[in-house]
């Protein structure tokens, strides 16, 4: 059945019922009715004939307004008044004619009113109209008179505001007149602008009042309002405008999306000013899930800025203008224009406008917003439905309609549950007892005058969906109340509104209804329509309906229990292919009608059939996230609700929904999708009754951006000039286009010029050209267009101004070319490309500078520079933005830098993948990368150490589809460093790959088992040599299965069990071995063991050949001897030595099987060594104490062990490298024992001393002054004794103070002390020092006797004695003799002689007795003195010579220089 827009009462959320009907229309009912009653009073039928002609007039002047039915129920009125005749007197009679044309009077006059007012409104229009003639000839006059004369400058056409990108110029236009002639200046935020301040950035120009300011190249900075001053000598005006300059952002493509075929309606109220809009920031496509909320928001720059006056935003869902409501909220204002959910349904899924109106025209923009399923509340269960409608409302009975959900990943929707709530409460009430399956259910029992909302619930094998969003608010009302009022046109224009209800009489019993038929068939339930009894009458009716199947002859009445109050009603139960026929009864208090003629035949079944699947679907190319799908619309699809999409990645057979409401179009873009990736579409029709079949799938597509002109190429450099002239590099465009950039073509103009000139006629495949022809001294600029096969895309903006002139400083020029990789959260990998001018002498490494982006100081990485093309710079905070530039250095020092970089912000992009290194099937190492960015221009370049692979010889590159692989054909550590990819055309996508030495020879391994599968070892071939001297080879593989073989070779000869060769096998562990009993010099050789288990083989090889031979012989019979010598007393543990915490050397051993007659000796080079204490050979320890080692215990010393049994030697040599690590050991224990440092002043100067258990010459030892090592030398003299070291400062200074420190290393490690001699210590020790110096010099000099002098002479009488001696003083001493302690008088007996100051004697001459005695000699000087005694005995001859003890030296006893100084 065909659906009918909503009654006006219908759209209001109270309840309803008469009292809609207005308080006029209610008066002119009631007056209508008194009138009536009064006019059937009438006596005579004259008056009722007067009364007719009247009323006839009456209607011919309102131009026959009054309808039949009004005359055929005036003619029923005349004849009622004949009947009551007499029942009416003639007074009440006329005083219902008089209250009548009373009536008509006031109805006269309001008409005479209304005439005169539209008489008097005609006249002051026409007067208007006069008036705003003469005006508009008088205005053109009197503009006509002005041109004539002076006047003030006016603006005609104002600035218009403008948004544009960075490196693009704009231009700023306006109109102005006046007399004289206006002078202008532009502004900049209130400073006036200058172009000779900044040549090349500003173009002014005036042309015939046209005033324009083109300002090149804009940047970031340039934002700001511009005005212009128009002056001239009768006043001055002004106009200013608003300039956006937005950085580009990179990952916003310039490509648009394909739209969505809907057309939206034009706005029918347009505000009366001019406004520019421009977008700053937009919304984009969304995702989000029911339940959850979403803000839609625009940020915009409108023209100028009014605070009262603003133009009017407009949201749109697909075609349909979006009002607020509980579930939206909109906001336009301060620069913003947002569209707020706070809970999302499938209903808001859609295309989404916000339209900007104002006199200047629409601004729009437009993104979808798609909304998925919640969760549901059982797993499985169905999507909610959506879209719920009410149609065809009256006083007990709606039709509810719906669109089902997406069943893509769930089972086939069974049915619906329809719940209806009343408006005011929260108490939901299910409508059906069973799943309704199609998309629309009638429901019925409401009451009438009460509004309802309904919900519905979907329903399959798993369970019940979430319920749909409640539908508005519909009111139990009969739409035909409002036919039923009637306008009646009296005299004149004169009406009043009347019920038909107030024409019909009362106490009448309701007629039949009429035009009975069935306006909606189903197979659940059949909805019969019918027209209301005429007349009606004043009471209620109700309805009752029969049915009757055709043939039967009998009528079943079908709602005999509730009568219907509505001409409408649903019939349920019907029996399936059973034709019926139904009539209808009118019932009021007055009683029931005769029935009304049945219908036509009507049979139950579904009039609306299963669409058919769409026809063939075709998917293309529209951006890197989307595709565009079409399909043909299917061939039976009358009254579709729309299509479902749904979309699969190749390959797979999941299937996913792409949108979650069905669309009205045969286009759809799917968003959302992953670049790169393949996938396949679907398409099925929706309609009321079901979904239909899926369509056929579409080609497998590639997501990818669609194939257009690339972008425009940027960064435009000077990279040399030499005056003739320029050479220029630029930087590929962001975007290809999606097809590989075949060339660029160059243009070029002077500065301030208008006209550009080609360059070069043929495209150039390189981003560098030289442009020859220039003129020396003059200012160019050049732009770029780049082309692929779509064609040549747009043109850069212009280059700055580049002067032709010749370089010739030193320094390099600017690398170029910045490009960048492996942009990662804290570090980046940044490339460039060499200078062309390289100054006076080659480049010898790069500087690079970086800063963030609003930053102002440049920071240099690292701190020299770098020999490389390439850097990693590191250490950078995730989240922000930073520019970059590159200084080329040489000899002369850095160049110019080159140009700064676009910002770079510091994030990994989402998924980013690494390489990855593996071998394949068959055996070739490869270093792999994967891309699902890529498109048809993408190429993978591999680089190693970032420069590109050109080895073919070494390196094989294959790339399939979105996957591409290095492969190392002769894998070498030629090959080890650092690999990198990167795909261009993408976003960036790169990575790289550090292959070491580890990482390589892991995969040489892998690539060389899959190449030759082996047997995997556990262990390779081996030996072990048992106690006994017996040897074992074994090896260990994985289990081997029991068809396993193996063999072992020696010296290319296999060898089988035996007795001389026992082998065994345990294939459940792959252990293989072979035990030598007896190991000889004929056993050398080369041992092998081969092994096979099916097509897997392996061999393992042992080579005991010259030195690794002899060493398993000696092994061999080592254990041999071993073992037969642990037959007898032997040394368990054979001598070894350690240190006491007395510093002693201890020789240790342990021996073991001795008896009581074993004997054991200590040795020293093969001499009895003996010890005060005999070894205890029963608590098995031996020990030997060397106390203060020394070179002199040098030696080999012996333990030997001997009984009856045999005997054993046990040999340790103290020498050599043995010596070293005693004294190490000893140096550690004195170490850790030595004392703090102690000051001892000697006559020399100051002695450091640190005491220690014991020292040696062979420790080392360090003295160290101020942290300086100090050097043994004359003024250091380092040296000790067992007890201590000391560190002797001679002659110390003022130089020497400072901290000294005392070092023992023990090998391991260093033991300090220390003392700081400095201050009140040093001065001390400095005062001593003095003392015994000056004593030592007195001592040095004082007299002394050297020698000659013996202590006891015994002579004989008549002899002559000498006594002479060397006596040595400074200065020269005084020598005094003494006999018995007195002086000895010189005479001729007594004779003293003095040589040289050196040498005296004393001669006796002729002995005697007497000259026995005591003679003593004093020498003496100022200094001091000694003296030396000597006992002289004197014999006769003849007697015995006495017996003395041998003669000794003398010894003197000095003589304190106080005493014996001169005076």
């Amino acid at each position: 059945m065909s659906l009918v827009a909503l009654p006006f009462y219908q759209r209001r959320h109270k309840h309803f019922d008469q009292s809609y009907r207005s308080v006029q229309t209610r008066y002119l009912l009631d007056e209508y009715a008194s009138r009536k009653r009064a006019s059937t009073q009438a006596s005579t039928r004259s008056l009722q004939q007067q009364s007719s002609a009247q009323s006839a007039s009456s209607q011919s002047s309102a131009r026959g307004a009054t309808c039949r039915l009004c005359a055929r129920r005036m003619s029923t009125s005349e004849e009622e008044d004949r009947e009551h005749e007499h029942r009416y007197q003639s007074q009440a009679a006329a005083y219902g004619e008089a209250k009548r044309q009373r009536f008509l009077g006031e109805l006269a006059q309001l008409e005479e009113s209304v005439h005169l007012a539209r008489t008097q409104a005609r006249s002051k229009l026409d007067q208007y109209s006069l008036e705003h003639a003469v005006g508009d000839k008088l205005l053109w006059e009197a503009h006509a008179f002005q041109e004539r004369m002076s006047r003030a400058p006016e603006v005609l056409v104002r600035l218009r505001s403008h948004t544009v990108w960075e490196k693009m110029s704009v231009r700023l236009c306006f109109t102005v007149q006046g007399f004289p002639t206006p002078v202008v200046q532009w502004y900049k935020d209130g400073s006036l602008i200058c172009q000779a301040g900044e040549p090349g950035k500003y173009r002014i120009e005036s042309n015939y009042g046209v005033h324009t300011l083109e300002i090149n190249r804009a940047d970031f900075d340039d934002t700001a309002t511009y005005s212009a001053v128009a002056t001239n000598a009768h006043g001055q005006a002004s106009t200013n405008a608003a300039v956006v300059v937005r950085r580009f952002r990179g990952d916003e493509e310039p490509f648009h999306s394909v739209g969505l075929p809907i057309g939206l309606p034009l706005s029918s109220v347009i505000p009366h000013t001019h406004f520019d809009v421009q977008f700053l920031e937009k919304f984009g496509v969304t995702f989000r899930r029911e339940g959850e909320t979403v803000t839609l928001k625009c940020t915009l720059l409108v023209t100028p800025d009014l605070k009262r006056v603003q133009p009017r935003a407009e949201w749109y869902r697909d075609d349909v203008l979006v009002k607020e409501s509980k579930w939206t909220q909109m906001f336009f204002g301060e620069g913003q224009a947002s569209l707020c959910f706070s809970h999302l349904h499938k209903d808001d899924e859609g295309l989404y406008t916000l339209r900007i109106v104002s006199r200047g025209g629409v601004t729009d923009h437009s993104a979808f917003l798609f909304v998925r399923d919640a969760d549901p509340l059982v797993t499985g269960a169905p999507g909610a439905p959506m879209d719920l409608q009410c149609h065809d409302a009256n006083r007990d009975y709606v039709i509810v309609t719906w669109k089902p959900p997406n069943t893509t990943t769930e089972s086939p929707v069974l049915g619906y549950f329809i719940d209806r709530c009343e408006v005011g409460t929260s108490n939901w009430v299910q409508c059906n007892d069973a799943p309704v399956k199609i998309c629309k259910y009638p429901v019925t029992g409401l009451f009438e005058g009460r509004s309802y909302v309904f919900r519905v619930r979907a329903v399959n094998s798993a369970g019940i969906s979430r319920p749909s969003r409640p539908s508005e608010a519909v009111a139990a009302l009969d739409p035909a109340d409002l036919q039923r009022l009637q306008a009646v046109h009296l005299e004149g224009e004169k009406e009043i509104v009347i019920c038909q209800d107030d024409l019909e009489g009362d106490g009448q019993v309701p007629g039949p209804p009429t035009n009975v038929q069935a306006s909606e068939v189903s197979r659940n339930y059949v909805v019969l329509s019918w027209e209301p009894p005429t007349p009606r009458g004043k009471e209620p009716l109700t309805y009752f309906v029969e049915k009757s199947a055709v043939g039967s002859g009998s009528w079943q009445r079908v709602n005999a229990p509730t009568a219907a109050r509505s001409p409408r009603l649903a019939v349920f139960d019907l029996a399936e292919g059973t034709p019926y026929v139904f009539r209808v009864l009118s019932a009021s208090r007055r009683g029931l009608s005769a029935p009304s003629e049945p219908s036509a035949p009507v049979q139950a079944r579904d009039a609306l059939a299963v669409p058919s699947a769409p026809g063939r679907v075709l998917a293309s190319r529209n951006t890197k996230t989307s595709v565009v799908v079409q399909w043909d619309r299917p061939k039976h699809g009358e009254d579709l609700l729309g299509y479902y999409v749904d979309c699969c990645v190749a390959g797979t057979s999941l299937w996913e929904p792409c949108n979650h409401k069905p669309i009205g179009y045969n286009r759809f873009v799917v968003h959302g999708l992953s670049t790169g990736e393949q996938y396949i579409f679907r398409v099925k029709a929706v309609s009321a009754v079901g979904a239909s079949e899926n369509s056929q799938e579409s080609e497998v597509i590639k997501v990818q951006a669609a194939l257009t002109a690339p972008s425009h190429p940027y960064g435009i450099t000077l990279l040399s000039c030499d005056g003739q002239s320029m050479t220029l590099g630029w930087k590929e465009p962001r975007f290809s286009g999606g097809s590989a950039i075949l060339g660029y073509y160059l243009d070029k103009r002077e500065a301030l010029h208008k006209n550009w000139h080609e360059v070069n006629s043929s495209p150039v495949q390189d981003r560098i050209f030289t442009v020859e022809g220039l003129k020396e001294g003059l200012l160019y600029e050049f732009k770029i267009a780049a082309f692929n096969l779509a064609g040549i895309g747009q043109p850069s903006d212009p280059s700055e101004h580049f002067k032709c002139e010749a370089w010739t400083a030193p320094e390099p020029g600017p690398a170029y070319d910045l490009t960048f990789c492996e942009v990662r959260n804290t570090s980046l990998v940044m490339l460039w490309k060499a200078p062309v001018y390289t100054g006076s002498c080659p480049v010898s490494g790069y500087l690079v500078d970086f800063k963030e982006e609003s930053a102002a100081e440049w920071r240099t990485v690292g701190e020299a520079a770098t020999p490389h093309r390439y850097l990693k710079v590191c250490d950078l905070q995730q989240g922000h933005s930073y520019v970059f530039r590159v200084r080329a250095v040489n000899a002369s020092g850095p160049g110019k830098p080159s140009d700064t970089s676009e910002p770079v912000f510091m994030e990994a992009r989402p998924g980013t993948k690494d390489i990855s290194a593996g071998v394949d099937e068959q055996g070739d190492i490869y270093l792999g990368f994967d891309c699902q960015e890529m498109t048809d221009a993408s190429l993978f370049t591999w680089c190693k150490s970032y420069e590109e692979i050109a080895d073919e010889d070494r390196f094989r590159v294959h790339t399939e589809g979105d996957r591409s692989r290095l492969y190392f054909k002769a894998p070498d550590k030629v090959d080890v460093g650092t690999y990198s990819v990167s795909v261009s055309d993408t976003d960036g996508v790169s990575s790289s790959f550090v292959l070491d030495e580890e990482e390589l020879e892991r995969l040489m391994v892998l690539s060389n088992e899959i190449k030759n599968p082996t047997i995997p070892l556990k262990s390779e071939l081996a030996y072990e040599i048992f106690e006994k001297g017996q040897v074992r080879f074994w090896l260990q593989a994985e289990p081997l299965s029991p068809n396993a073989s193996f063999r072992f070779i020696i010296n290319d000869r296999e060898v089988s069990d035996s007795e001389t060769h026992r082998i065994k096998c345990d294939k459940s562990t792959g252990l293989i071995e072979m035990v030598m009993d007896r190991f000889t010099i004929e056993n050398e050789g080369t041992y092998t063991v081969q092994i096979q288990d099916g097509k897997a083989k392996n061999q393992s090889s042992l080579v005991l050949i010259g030195d690794a031979f002899k060493a398993v012989l000696e092994e061999a019979e080592f254990q041999r001897r071993e073992f037969l010598r642990k037959q007898g007393p032997h040394f368990a543990e054979y001598l070894h030595w350690d240190v006491t915490d007395e510093c002693e050397v201890r020789l240790l051993c342990k021996v073991a099987n001795t008896k009581k007659e074993t004997v054991f000796k200590w040795l020293k080079d093969d001499v009895l060594y003996e010890t005060e204490k005999l070894p205890d050979l029963e608590r098995g320890l031996c020990e030997l104490l060397i106390p203060k080692l020394s070179k002199k215990d040098h030696g080999e010393y012996k333990a030997t062990l001997k009984d009856d049994r045999g005997q054993d030697v046990s040999v340790l040599e103290i020498a050599g490298k043995v010596y070293e690590d005693m004294v190490l050991a000893m140096s550690r224990v004195c170490g850790a024992s030595a004392s703090p440092l102690k000051v001892l002043c000697t006559p020399e100067g100051i002695r450091l001393q640190c005491f220690m258990k014991y020292y040696t010459e062979e420790m080392k030892i360090n003295w160290y002054h101020k942290e300086a090592k100090i050097a043994s030398s004359e003024h250091m003299r380092v040296g000790g004794s067992e007890e201590m070291a000391w560190l002797q400062i001679c002659e110390p200074s003022e130089k020497d103070k400072g901290k000294y420190t005392f070092e023992i290393f023990d090998g391991k490690d260093k033991h300090q002390r220390s003392l700081d001699l400095s201050g009140q210590a040093f001065d001390e020790a400095f005062a001593d020092f003095q003392q015994l110096k000056a004593a030592a010099f007195a001592e040095k000099n004082r007299g002394k006797v050297i020698g000659g002098l013996p202590d006891v002479v015994t002579i004989m009488e008549g002899k002559t004695l000498n006594l002479t001696c060397t006596v040595f003083g400074n200065p020269d001493p005084e020598v005094v003799w003494f006999k018995n302690d007195k002086d000895i008088e010189l005479s001729e007996h007594f004779a003293v002689k003095v040589e040289q100051s050196k040498y005296v004697s004393l001669s006796i001459m002729g002995v005697t007795s007497e000259d026995s005695g005591k003679y003593s000699i004093h020498v003496k000087n100022k200094y001091g003195g000694e003296k030396i005694d000597v006992t002289v005995s004197v014999y006769k001859h003849g007697e015995k010579i006495p017996e003395v003890s041998v003669p000794q030296q003398a010894k003197p006893k000095l003589i304190p220089a106080s005493t014996s100084a001169p005076e």
